[in-house]
Parts: C-alpha cells; sequence; structure tokens
C-alpha cells in the first residue's frame, strides 16, 4: 500500500487525460459516469473524511468477514469512536473467499455490517480485489500477527498466481455481481473501489486481464454508486490509464510530504473529475494530519488515512522497519486510537474533529 512519485507524472498525465476522453467518447450511454454526472454527485456530499477500517480483532479480511470471526459488537463500539471524530466514511476490504465459503451468510454479514455504519452516520466504500501482501489464503482459523511486523497476515485477493489464472474469473464474476447486485440500490454504501493498488507485490501488467474484466462485472450490474480504481505508482502507466478511464470518481494513495501531495492534487484536478484520497497519513514519511488532511480540506479532496485503532494488524509498525522484539515504535507509524478507545494523540484527534465540525 505505498506509493511512488515519479518526475515524469507531469508528462504522464499530459498524455493521459487525452486518453479519458477518447475512450469516453467510445463508451456506451450510461457506463461511464460524465464529468457533470461526478461532479454533481460529489456537491451533494459533505466533505467526506474517514479511514481505511478492519477491526482491532482481525488480522486480515478473513478473520473480519468470515462468521466465526465476525464481530458485530466490536465494530458497533470501534464505528462509535469514528462517528465521535465526524468521520462520515470508511473504506473496508471484502474478501472473495469469504463469500465462496458461505454465499448467502457473507451478503447477510456485509447488511449487518451496513446497518452499523448506518447507525453511526457514516456511509462506507467498498473494496473487491487487491494486490498486497501475502500471495495465498486459506479458508478458517487465521494465523497469528507476527511480532513487530507490519500487516503480517493481511492478504491478497485472490492472490498469486490465482489472479493471474483465467480459470478462476468465472467464480470471481459470480462473487463481484453478486455482492453488487444485492447492493446496487443501497444508499448506505458511498462507492465501489474495484481493485486496491493493481500491479503491487510484482504482478505488473499481468493484473490487467483480471482489472479489465472487474470492470466489466461492475459496468454489467450499474449500480447507483460511483465506481473507482485507485491510483497508486505513477510508474505503471497502462495500468493508470485504465484506472483514470474507468473511474467514476478519481480516487488516489499518496503517503508523501505535503508539497509532494499537493502536486499530485494539481496534476489530478486537471482530469475534472472529483478527487477522494483514500490513503494516505505514514507519521515518519511526513504525512500527517497535522499537514496533509488541512490541505485535502482547502482543495476539497475527500481524505481517508490508512489505519484506525492499534490492533492485530500491526500496522504501527512501518512498512519497512520491523521490530523483531515487538517494542513500542519511536512513533506509530499508522493508526489513530489505543485498543481502549484513547486517542495516541490528543491533539490528532481534535484537529480532525475542528476540521469536521465536532
Amino acid at each position: 500500500m505505498k506509493m511512488k512519485t515519479y518526475v515524469l507524472a507531469a508528462l504522464f498525465f499530459m498524455s493521459g487525460i487525452g486518453v479519458v476522453s477518447a475512450q469516453k467518447n467510445k463508451k456506451e450511454p450510461g457506463k461511464i459516469w460524465s464529468v457533470e454526472k461526478a461532479n454533481e454527485w460529489y456537491k451533494n456530499h459533505k466533505w467526506l473524511t474517514g479511514a481505511n477500517y478492519i477491526p482491532a480483532n482481525a488480522i486480515n479480511q478473513l478473520e473480519m468477514w468470515q462468521a466465526d470471526t465476525f464481530s458485530p459488537e466490536v465494530i458497533d463500539k470501534e464505528l462509535g469512536w469514528a462517528e465521535g471524530l465526524g468521520f462520515n466514511t470508511l473504506r473496508v476490504f471484502l474478501y472473495s473467499k469469504a463469500y465462496k465459503q458461505d454465499p448467502k451468510g457473507f451478503l447477510k454479514r456485509v447488511d449487518q455490517f451496513l446497518t452499523i455504519t448506518e447507525k453511526h452516520k457514516i456511509t462506507p466504500m467498498f473494496v473487491f480485489f487487491d494486490d498486497c501482501w501475502n500471495k495465498t489464503s486459506e479458508i478458517g482459523k487465521q494465523p497469528a500477527p507476527k511480532t513487530g511486523i507490519h500487516n503480517s497476515g493481511w492478504l491478497q485477493d485472490p492472490g498469486d498466481p490465482a489472479s493471474k489464472e483465467e480459470a478462476n474469473f468465472a467464480e470471481l464474476e459470480v462473487y463481484v455481481k453478486a455482492v453488487l447486485t444485492k447492493f446496487a440500490n443501497d444508499k448506505r454504501i458511498l462507492l465501489w473501489d474495484l481493485y486496491n493498488e493493481p500491479g503491487n507485490s510484482g504482478k505488473l501488467e499481468t493484473t490487467i486481464p483480471l482489472l479489465n474484466k472487474t470492470i466489466e462485472w461492475a459496468r454489467a450490474v450499474n449500480p447507483i454508486q460511483p465506481i473507482s480504481i485507485g491510483l497508486w505508482n505513477w510508474g505503471y502507466e497502462k495500468l493508470n490509464k485504465i484506472q483514470i478511464a474507468n473511474s467514476d470518481i478519481v480516487t488516489y494513495h499518496n503517503y508523501e510530504a505535503p508539497e509532494w501531495h499537493q502536486r499530485t492534487i494539481d496534476l489530478l484536478k486537471s482530469i475534472g473529475r472529483p478527487l477522494i484520497c483514500t490513503e494516505y497519513m505514514a507519521r515518519n514519511r511526513n504525512s500527517r494530519f497535522s499537514n496533509i488532511l488541512p490541505l485535502l480540506k482547502k482543495e476539497n479532496v475527500g481524505a481517508i488515512n490508512w489505519g484506525f485503532v492499534d490492533g492485530k494488524t500491526n500496522t504501527k509498525f512501518a512498512w519497512d522497519t520491523p521490530l523483531a522484539d515487538g517494542s513500542e515504535p519511536i512513533e506509530w507509524f499508522h493508526e489513530i486510537y489505543n485498543p481502549d478507545g484513547t486517542p495516541y494523540r490528543k491533539d490528532e484527534v481534535d484537529l480532525i474533529k475542528k476540521l469536521n465540525g465536532k
């Protein structure tokens, strides 16, 4: 879930805008939202703020969504803290094997999750697929966290080599269409984020066939909510063009200092669509609430940081700085709250509340 910025970014976006325009004109009516429709949708929402969310007692997406470990009480408690901050959205990862194991139960649990988010005045976005971290997964009891290691149990979905094998696509199509069809008209959902960081973990362009199919499946259902595929690595030109050309709302990741983040915003605004930053905030990289959140509000860019409650994902530890003894980092990488609901930094919580009008 890292992001790299290249000097060539400006050149890419100058050429990419032409791709968007050309492809938009070729699309059948009603598939890709018009720029006007996208901006009207965004105007009808308050400034979007929130976090990437997984309950503290889940190490990965499977543990969050499987029947034996789904924890509505924990989710309700933690989303109360989110509501207290004035957060009005969350980014939440689904998982295909959780659906495969128990289709009806999975959809019921997603509906139950939405009942909880609605109670707390939060409208989440859901992520289908992911190219980050562990290549394979198993249904059932999940491993314990590895001491001091960031996201030691997080799972790619559908995995590697599973995401490259077209024999899997029919089953994945059933999953995507079942979820989208069930919730296609559900106003409790903000947006569908089809694929997290496509090409990550060394997959590069091998992700393109599944990405294209996922876009096709989502457009076939045609939900009322917008669709997006977040930009994250400016060096992946072919993937970026696909992502931009098929996103109703432009979402992106940025873990850099304010001056670099500002350049990203300026580049992306040239596309003309609303912007939501769906990953930011890595304290020791100088991407902080204090310097990024006010910038995003000033630019009217949605702000969804990585991390919420310190728990089994271990994302208070940095990507590239494991602490084998599990000792407390000098500074937390991600997260806002301790497991008991006390803030890691009160000044950050106060700032979030202030910017959200709480």
